[in-house]
């Protein structure tokens, strides 16, 4: 997984639109970004007034849990068997 942009970065590319006159379109070819990656930081701006990243990663819960996980364990011991079988 990649890391996110510095804020450093972030916040001059908002600075170059919002304070410099510059498209979104020219602040991203300035400063080395997609534009898409400055409309998303623009409009983050714009909603929340901060250009920081959100939360990346995080805690995923089990796809198979709880009485059909006590299931499947119990009839994997019990005797062979094929995924079309289940």
């Amino acid at each position: 997984m990649g890391r996110p942009y510095s804020m450093d970065l972030r916040e001059r590319v908002v600075a170059a639109v919002l304070e410099g006159g510059l498209s979104r379109h020219q602040a991203a070819e300035r400063f080395g970004v997609a534009v898409s990656t400055a409309v998303k930081w623009l409009q983050r701006h714009h909603e929340t007034g901060s250009v920081a990243p959100g939360q990346m990663g995080g805690h995923k819960p089990k796809k198979i849990a709880g009485a059909h996980a006590e299931w499947l364990r119990r009839r994997c011991t019990e005797k062979p068997f094929t995924l079309r079988g289940l």
